[in-house]
Protein backbone atom coordinates (compact mmCIF):
# COMPACT_ATOMS: atom_id res chain seq x y z
CA UNK A 1 0.00 0.00 0.00
CA UNK A 2 1.14 3.53 -0.77
CA UNK A 3 0.92 6.19 1.98
CA UNK A 4 -1.36 8.28 -0.26
CA UNK A 5 -4.02 5.55 -0.10
CA UNK A 6 -4.43 6.25 3.61
CA UNK A 7 -5.70 9.77 2.96
CA UNK A 8 -9.11 8.43 1.95
CA UNK A 9 -9.75 6.26 5.00
CA UNK A 10 -10.32 6.88 8.68
CA UNK A 11 -8.11 5.55 11.45
CA UNK A 12 -9.89 2.96 13.59
CA UNK A 13 -8.61 4.58 16.77
CA UNK A 14 -9.65 8.14 15.83
CA UNK A 15 -13.33 7.32 15.57
CA UNK A 16 -16.18 8.16 17.89
CA UNK A 17 -16.30 4.96 19.92
CA UNK A 18 -14.73 3.60 23.06
CA UNK A 19 -15.15 4.35 26.78
CA UNK A 20 -15.27 8.08 27.63
CA UNK A 21 -14.74 8.91 23.94
CA UNK A 22 -16.27 12.36 24.41
CA UNK A 23 -13.17 13.34 26.41
CA UNK A 24 -10.59 10.60 25.82
CA UNK A 25 -10.20 10.46 22.05
CA UNK A 26 -7.62 7.68 22.03
CA UNK A 27 -5.25 5.56 24.08
CA UNK A 28 -1.73 4.55 23.10
CA UNK A 29 1.04 2.37 24.48
CA UNK A 30 4.50 2.61 22.89
CA UNK A 31 7.59 0.49 23.52
CA UNK A 32 11.17 1.45 22.61
CA UNK A 33 13.57 -1.39 21.84
CA UNK A 34 17.09 -1.82 20.41
CA UNK A 35 18.82 -4.89 19.03
CA UNK A 36 21.78 -6.44 20.81
CA UNK A 37 25.03 -6.26 18.87
CA UNK A 38 24.21 -2.98 17.14
CA UNK A 39 25.20 0.55 18.08
CA UNK A 40 22.51 3.15 18.80
CA UNK A 41 21.23 5.04 15.76
CA UNK A 42 23.58 8.08 15.86
CA UNK A 43 26.60 5.74 15.67
CA UNK A 44 25.33 3.45 12.93
CA UNK A 45 26.57 3.45 9.34
CA UNK A 46 23.95 3.36 6.57
CA UNK A 47 24.85 -0.28 5.96
CA UNK A 48 24.19 -1.22 9.58
CA UNK A 49 20.91 0.72 9.54
CA UNK A 50 19.88 -1.27 6.50
CA UNK A 51 20.69 -4.51 8.32
CA UNK A 52 18.40 -3.52 11.17
CA UNK A 53 15.66 -2.39 8.79
CA UNK A 54 15.73 -5.65 6.85
CA UNK A 55 15.87 -7.81 9.98
CA UNK A 56 13.03 -6.12 11.88
CA UNK A 57 10.85 -5.67 8.82
CA UNK A 58 11.06 -9.39 8.05
CA UNK A 59 10.32 -10.36 11.64
CA UNK A 60 7.34 -8.05 12.13
CA UNK A 61 5.74 -8.90 8.79
CA UNK A 62 5.96 -12.59 9.71
CA UNK A 63 3.85 -12.14 12.85
CA UNK A 64 0.14 -12.89 13.06
CA UNK A 65 -1.11 -9.47 14.16
CA UNK A 66 -4.77 -10.10 13.46
CA UNK A 67 -4.78 -7.45 10.73
CA UNK A 68 -3.25 -7.21 7.29
CA UNK A 69 0.08 -5.39 7.63
CA UNK A 70 2.22 -3.55 5.12
CA UNK A 71 5.64 -1.90 5.04
CA UNK A 72 6.43 1.65 3.89
CA UNK A 73 10.00 2.62 3.06
CA UNK A 74 10.06 6.03 4.76
CA UNK A 75 13.49 6.91 3.38
CA UNK A 76 12.23 6.69 -0.21
CA UNK A 77 8.72 8.04 0.39
CA UNK A 78 7.88 11.48 -1.00
CA UNK A 79 7.89 14.42 1.40
CA UNK A 80 4.09 14.74 1.30
CA UNK A 81 3.68 11.04 2.01
CA UNK A 82 5.97 11.29 5.04
CA UNK A 83 4.01 14.31 6.26
CA UNK A 84 0.76 12.39 5.83
CA UNK A 85 2.07 9.53 7.96
CA UNK A 86 3.06 12.00 10.68
CA UNK A 87 -0.34 13.72 10.53
CA UNK A 88 -2.00 10.34 11.10
CA UNK A 89 0.35 9.62 14.06
CA UNK A 90 1.73 6.55 12.26
CA UNK A 91 5.27 7.91 12.43
CA UNK A 92 6.80 10.73 14.43
CA UNK A 93 7.84 14.02 12.91
CA UNK A 94 11.42 13.04 13.73
CA UNK A 95 11.02 9.87 11.70
CA UNK A 96 9.52 11.81 8.81
CA UNK A 97 12.51 14.16 8.46
CA UNK A 98 15.24 11.66 9.39
CA UNK A 99 18.01 10.41 7.15
CA UNK A 100 19.09 6.99 5.97
CA UNK A 101 17.41 3.57 5.83
CA UNK A 102 14.22 3.62 7.88
CA UNK A 103 10.67 2.45 7.55
CA UNK A 104 7.37 1.69 9.23
CA UNK A 105 5.13 -1.37 9.43
CA UNK A 106 1.44 -0.47 9.67
CA UNK A 107 -1.60 -2.64 10.39
CA UNK A 108 -4.56 -2.08 8.08
CA UNK A 109 -6.72 -0.38 10.71
CA UNK A 110 -3.74 1.73 11.85
CA UNK A 111 -4.11 0.47 15.43
CA UNK A 112 -0.53 -0.88 15.30
CA UNK A 113 2.59 0.68 13.85
CA UNK A 114 6.27 -0.12 14.21
CA UNK A 115 8.83 2.55 13.35
CA UNK A 116 12.23 1.11 12.43
CA UNK A 117 15.32 3.29 12.84
CA UNK A 118 13.64 6.30 14.38
CA UNK A 119 15.40 7.31 17.64
CA UNK A 120 15.70 3.67 18.64
CA UNK A 121 16.00 0.64 16.37
CA UNK A 122 12.35 -0.18 17.02
CA UNK A 123 9.49 1.90 18.35
CA UNK A 124 6.17 0.12 18.17
CA UNK A 125 2.85 1.49 19.29
CA UNK A 126 -0.70 0.27 19.69
CA UNK A 127 -3.71 2.59 19.56
CA UNK A 128 -7.34 2.20 20.59
CA UNK A 129 -10.32 4.53 20.54
CA UNK A 130 -11.44 5.99 23.85
CA UNK A 131 -10.13 4.99 27.26
CA UNK A 132 -8.56 1.60 26.46
CA UNK A 133 -5.05 1.60 27.88
CA UNK A 134 -5.32 -1.92 29.28
CA UNK A 135 -6.35 -3.27 25.88
CA UNK A 136 -3.43 -1.46 24.25
CA UNK A 137 -0.99 -2.85 26.79
CA UNK A 138 -2.19 -6.44 26.45
CA UNK A 139 -1.83 -6.32 22.66
CA UNK A 140 1.57 -4.66 22.49
CA UNK A 141 2.93 -6.93 25.23
CA UNK A 142 2.00 -9.99 23.16
CA UNK A 143 3.59 -8.50 20.04
CA UNK A 144 6.74 -7.58 21.97
CA UNK A 145 7.02 -11.13 23.32
CA UNK A 146 6.69 -12.59 19.81
CA UNK A 147 9.40 -10.30 18.44
CA UNK A 148 11.72 -11.10 21.33
CA UNK A 149 11.46 -14.81 20.47
CA UNK A 150 13.01 -13.99 17.10
CA UNK A 151 15.59 -11.30 17.90
CA UNK A 152 17.79 -10.42 20.86
CA UNK A 153 17.04 -7.08 22.47
CA UNK A 154 19.70 -4.91 24.10
CA UNK A 155 18.99 -5.59 27.78
CA UNK A 156 20.79 -5.14 31.09
CA UNK A 157 19.85 -7.11 34.18
CA UNK A 158 19.94 -3.96 36.34
CA UNK A 159 18.94 -1.21 33.91
CA UNK A 160 16.39 -3.10 31.84
CA UNK A 161 15.91 -2.37 28.14
CA UNK A 162 18.67 -0.12 26.81
CA UNK A 163 17.52 2.91 24.83
CA UNK A 164 19.17 5.74 22.93
CA UNK A 165 17.69 8.34 25.29
CA UNK A 166 18.09 7.78 29.06
CA UNK A 167 14.50 8.96 29.66
CA UNK A 168 13.24 5.71 28.09
CA UNK A 169 15.65 3.40 29.91
CA UNK A 170 14.21 0.46 31.85
CA UNK A 171 10.80 -0.52 30.57
CA UNK A 172 10.99 1.67 27.46
CA UNK A 173 7.26 2.24 27.83
CA UNK A 174 5.22 5.35 27.08
CA UNK A 175 1.57 5.18 28.07
CA UNK A 176 -0.53 8.06 26.82
CA UNK A 177 -4.02 9.33 26.16
CA UNK A 178 -5.22 12.07 23.83
CA UNK A 179 -7.65 14.28 25.72
CA UNK A 180 -10.12 16.94 24.58
CA UNK A 181 -10.45 19.42 27.46
CA UNK A 182 -12.29 22.51 26.16
CA UNK A 183 -14.37 23.06 29.31
CA UNK A 184 -11.33 23.14 31.60
CA UNK A 185 -9.89 25.77 29.24
CA UNK A 186 -13.10 27.84 29.15
CA UNK A 187 -13.45 27.77 32.95
CA UNK A 188 -9.83 28.80 33.51
CA UNK A 189 -8.75 25.54 35.11
CA UNK A 190 -6.42 24.18 32.44
CA UNK A 191 -3.25 25.55 34.03
CA UNK A 192 -4.10 23.68 37.23
CA UNK A 193 -4.35 20.49 35.18
CA UNK A 194 -0.98 21.11 33.51
CA UNK A 195 0.72 21.93 36.81
CA UNK A 196 -0.76 18.93 38.61
CA UNK A 197 0.27 16.63 35.77
CA UNK A 198 3.86 17.85 35.84
CA UNK A 199 3.97 17.51 39.63
CA UNK A 200 2.95 13.87 39.15
CA UNK A 201 5.85 13.29 36.71
CA UNK A 202 3.54 13.25 33.71
CA UNK A 203 4.26 14.92 30.39
CA UNK A 204 1.67 17.20 28.79
CA UNK A 205 2.07 17.79 25.06
CA UNK A 206 0.07 18.94 22.08
CA UNK A 207 -1.77 17.08 19.35
CA UNK A 208 1.45 15.94 17.64
CA UNK A 209 3.48 15.09 20.72
CA UNK A 210 6.79 16.46 21.90
CA UNK A 211 7.44 20.11 21.08
CA UNK A 212 3.87 20.89 19.93
CA UNK A 213 1.24 23.15 21.47
CA UNK A 214 -2.21 22.12 22.65
CA UNK A 215 -4.08 23.66 19.71
CA UNK A 216 -7.81 23.03 19.71
CA UNK A 217 -7.79 22.07 23.40
CA UNK A 218 -6.20 18.69 22.65
CA UNK A 219 -3.64 17.40 25.14
CA UNK A 220 -1.49 14.28 25.13
CA UNK A 221 -0.84 13.05 28.66
CA UNK A 222 1.86 10.41 29.23
CA UNK A 223 4.17 8.94 31.83
CA UNK A 224 7.76 10.15 32.10
CA UNK A 225 9.20 7.58 34.52
CA UNK A 226 10.30 4.34 32.82
CA UNK A 227 13.08 3.12 35.14
CA UNK A 228 12.37 1.24 38.34
CA UNK A 229 8.69 0.63 37.56
CA UNK A 230 6.70 -2.22 36.08
CA UNK A 231 4.82 -1.72 32.82
CA UNK A 232 1.56 -2.90 34.42
CA UNK A 233 2.06 -0.37 37.21
CA UNK A 234 2.31 2.52 34.75
CA UNK A 235 -0.74 1.37 32.80
CA UNK A 236 -2.83 0.86 35.93
CA UNK A 237 -1.93 4.22 37.45
CA UNK A 238 -3.02 6.14 34.39
CA UNK A 239 -6.06 4.03 33.51
CA UNK A 240 -7.45 3.56 37.03
CA UNK A 241 -6.45 6.72 38.86
CA UNK A 242 -5.14 9.65 36.86
CA UNK A 243 -7.21 9.73 33.66
CA UNK A 244 -10.59 8.98 35.35
CA UNK A 245 -10.02 11.97 37.65
CA UNK A 246 -9.27 14.24 34.69
CA UNK A 247 -12.39 12.97 32.93
CA UNK A 248 -14.47 13.83 36.00
CA UNK A 249 -12.94 17.32 36.21
CA UNK A 250 -13.76 17.97 32.54
CA UNK A 251 -17.31 16.66 33.01
CA UNK A 252 -17.79 18.91 36.03
CA UNK A 253 -16.51 21.90 34.08
CA UNK A 254 -18.90 21.10 31.21
CA UNK A 255 -21.81 20.87 33.62
CA UNK A 256 -20.83 24.20 35.18
CA UNK A 257 -20.87 25.83 31.74
CA UNK A 258 -24.35 24.43 31.08
CA UNK A 259 -25.67 25.68 34.40
CA UNK A 260 -23.93 29.05 34.65
CA UNK A 261 -22.93 30.19 31.14
CA UNK A 262 -25.20 28.36 28.74
CA UNK A 263 -25.90 31.39 26.52
CA UNK A 264 -22.21 32.21 26.23
CA UNK A 265 -21.49 28.54 25.54
CA UNK A 266 -24.16 28.28 22.84
CA UNK A 267 -22.97 31.48 21.24
CA UNK A 268 -19.41 30.15 21.01
CA UNK A 269 -20.55 26.84 19.56
CA UNK A 270 -22.98 28.30 17.03
CA UNK A 271 -20.53 30.97 15.88
CA UNK A 272 -17.94 28.26 15.27
CA UNK A 273 -20.47 26.15 13.40
CA UNK A 274 -21.58 29.14 11.34
CA UNK A 275 -18.05 29.96 10.23
CA UNK A 276 -17.29 26.34 9.36
CA UNK A 277 -20.47 26.05 7.30
CA UNK A 278 -19.96 29.25 5.33
CA UNK A 279 -16.26 30.27 5.21
CA UNK A 280 -14.37 30.19 1.92
CA UNK A 281 -10.93 30.20 3.56
CA UNK A 282 -10.00 28.46 6.82
CA UNK A 283 -6.47 28.01 8.10
CA UNK A 284 -5.30 24.81 9.75
CA UNK A 285 -5.06 26.44 13.18
CA UNK A 286 -8.43 28.17 12.91
CA UNK A 287 -10.14 24.94 11.88
CA UNK A 288 -8.79 23.16 14.96
CA UNK A 289 -10.15 25.86 17.27
CA UNK A 290 -13.55 25.97 15.55
CA UNK A 291 -13.91 22.20 15.33
CA UNK A 292 -13.00 21.96 19.01
CA UNK A 293 -15.97 24.17 19.90
CA UNK A 294 -18.30 22.19 17.64
CA UNK A 295 -17.04 18.90 19.12
CA UNK A 296 -17.88 20.21 22.59
CA UNK A 297 -21.33 21.21 21.34
CA UNK A 298 -21.96 17.78 19.82
CA UNK A 299 -21.00 16.03 23.05
CA UNK A 300 -23.24 18.33 25.11
CA UNK A 301 -26.21 17.84 22.79
CA UNK A 302 -26.13 21.48 21.64
CA UNK A 303 -25.51 20.51 17.99
CA UNK A 304 -28.03 17.75 17.22
CA UNK A 305 -27.46 17.43 13.47
CA UNK A 306 -23.71 16.78 13.42
CA UNK A 307 -22.16 13.45 14.44
CA UNK A 308 -19.09 13.08 16.59
CA UNK A 309 -17.60 10.78 13.95
CA UNK A 310 -17.84 13.56 11.35
CA UNK A 311 -16.10 16.09 13.59
CA UNK A 312 -13.33 13.65 14.44
CA UNK A 313 -12.87 12.84 10.76
CA UNK A 314 -12.55 16.54 9.90
CA UNK A 315 -9.69 16.95 12.38
CA UNK A 316 -7.83 14.32 10.38
CA UNK A 317 -8.65 14.99 6.72
CA UNK A 318 -8.20 18.78 6.83
CA UNK A 319 -4.51 18.65 7.70
CA UNK A 320 -2.08 20.05 5.08
CA UNK A 321 -0.67 16.82 3.61
CA UNK A 322 -4.10 15.19 3.50
CA UNK A 323 -5.50 18.11 1.52
CA UNK A 324 -2.61 18.18 -0.96
CA UNK A 325 -2.75 14.45 -1.57
CA UNK A 326 -6.50 14.79 -2.04
CA UNK A 327 -5.84 17.50 -4.64
CA UNK A 328 -3.11 15.45 -6.28
CA UNK A 329 -0.62 18.32 -6.22
CA UNK A 330 1.27 20.76 -4.01
CA UNK A 331 -0.87 23.69 -2.83
CA UNK A 332 0.12 27.07 -1.46
CA UNK A 333 -1.38 28.32 1.83
CA UNK A 334 -4.38 30.06 0.25
CA UNK A 335 -5.19 27.03 -1.90
CA UNK A 336 -5.00 24.74 1.14
CA UNK A 337 -7.24 27.10 3.12
CA UNK A 338 -9.77 27.17 0.29
CA UNK A 339 -9.83 23.38 -0.10
CA UNK A 340 -10.03 22.91 3.67
CA UNK A 341 -13.07 25.18 3.84
CA UNK A 342 -14.68 23.33 0.94
CA UNK A 343 -14.13 19.90 2.55
CA UNK A 344 -15.58 21.13 5.84
CA UNK A 345 -18.63 22.70 4.18
CA UNK A 346 -19.34 19.52 2.23
CA UNK A 347 -18.94 17.21 5.26
CA UNK A 348 -21.19 19.36 7.46
CA UNK A 349 -23.80 19.75 4.72
CA UNK A 350 -24.00 15.97 4.31
CA UNK A 351 -24.41 15.36 8.04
Amino acid sequence: MKPANLANQSSSWFGAEGPACDIVISSRVRLARNLAGFEFLPCLTPQRKQEILDKLNTVILSLDLGDKVFFIDVDHAAALERQLLAERHLISRQHAVGKGPRGVVIAAGEAFTAMINEEDHLRMQVYAAGMNLEQCWQRISRIDDEIEKRVEYAFDSQLGYLTACPTNLGTGIRVSVMLHLPALKLTGQIEKFVTAAKDADLAVRGLFGEGTDAIGDFYQLSNQVTLGVREEQVVEELSKNIVPRIVEYEKAARQALLEEKVHSLDDKIQRALGVLRSACLISSQESLYLLSSVRLGVNLGRVPNVSLATVNELFLVTQPAHLQIRAGKMLDADQRDALRAQVIRQKLANN
